[in-house]
């Protein structure tokens, strides 16, 4: 008997969703693209058309009153995740929310409730903890394989800055560096380290340029310890992408640490006093494995492997950096 499939439906035809999620459904075993869904009908029949789907709302409305649509993925601009994320539960739909998941905790928090309220399932779409490459790497920490870490240092950088139209550049609607992709250095930290920071010191660059949003912010988070995670993350710098675990008798780093090439295998490097060896994945797609598991929890009732509490954390901890931006101080999280 062949396995149960989840219907998806996609609210926005956004970059990430044309270029990894849509395709990432179409990769999955257990996940099936029923429908699409824009403002623009013309966009969203151009979308259906390009991807092979039979139903296309002009509406977002529309495509949750959809009785066939089992859940809904969320790409749209970050100040609508909260709006559409409680609709869509109030629509009985499970949701798959894109990162950031709020524009702050208190928003995430009401999303919870929300879906808790409901009886929906509801995760945050970080693909790349889903790539197999994370659990080796955290085996290898918890094995001591490069003893007792030290700190950690990622990097997500790269330059739009051209782009001054996006989304992205609009203070209003969730822009800046540190929402869009300076999530990733702080949930790769708390996901590896097991725990919450306990303060967050940043400096960021303000563009009056592109909407006074943050183009640039390099930060420092405090763990209990001793530990802490360094990072930059950048709308208007170089490409970067990499992570760097350090521990007292070696050190882990990725090359590639959240952007992973599909058909090809990812590697990442552990140094110890026996020298330095490249360890090699299997190619997965990774956008693949989060709708493969976000059915398993729908489908199977199998545990969620990020609770939508986490999303909460990270909001909080995101909230504590963007005002240590703002305000130039070291900013204390509250747990």
């Amino acid at each position: 008997m062949s396995e149960q499939t989840l219907r998806w439906g996609v609210l926005g035809c956004a970059g990430i969703a044309m270029r990894s999620v849509i395709p990432g459904i179409a990769r999955s075993r257990r996940g099936e693209l029923l429908a699409v869904a824009s403002r623009d009908v013309e966009k969203a029949k151009e979308t259906a058309s390009r991807f092979d789907v039979d139903r296309a709302y002009g509406s977002y409305e529309e495509l949750l009153r959809d009785p066939d649509v089992d859940a809904v993925y969320i790409p749209l601009p970050n100040h609508l995740h909260k709006e559409w994320t409680i609709r869509a539960a109030e629509a009985g739909k499970h949701v798959l929310c894109e990162k950031p998941f709020a524009m702050d905790a208190a928003e995430a928090a009401d999303m919870v409730a929300a879906c808790a309220r409901t009886g929906v399932v509801l995760a945050e779409a970080f693909m790349y903890r889903h790539h197999p490459r994370y659990e080796q790497i955290r085996e290898l920490i918890t094995a001591d394989t490069i003893g007792a870490l030290r700190g950690i240092h990622a990097t997500f950088t790269f330059n739009s800055a051209g782009a001054k139209g996006n989304f992205r550049m609009d203070p209003a609607m969730g822009g800046g560096a540190l929402y869009d992709i300076g999530v990733y250095p702080i949930t790769v930290a708390r996901l590896l380290l097991g725990r919450e920071p306990e303060a967050a010191t940043v400096h960021a660059l303000f563009s009056p340029e592109h909407g006074g949003v943050d183009m640039m912010a390099s930060g420092l988070l405090e763990f209990a310890g001793g530990t802490s995670l360094t990072f930059d993350c950048a709308m208007w710098a170089a490409y970067r992408n990499t992570l760097e675990v350090l521990g007292t008798d070696g050190r882990i780093e990725v090359p590639s640490a959240f952007v992973c090439e599909v058909d090809a295998p990812s590697v990442f490097y552990v140094t110890t006093n026996d020298g330095r060896r490249e360890v090699q994945v299997p190619a997965v797609d990774q956008f693949a494995l989060e709708i493969d598991d976000f059915a398993a929890t729908v489908l199977d009732g199998a545990p969620q492997r990020f609770a939508p509490s986490d999303a909460v954390a990270n909001m909080k901890v995101l909230d504590a950096c963007l005002k240590s931006a703002r305000t130039r101080a070291r900013v204390v999280i509250e747990g």
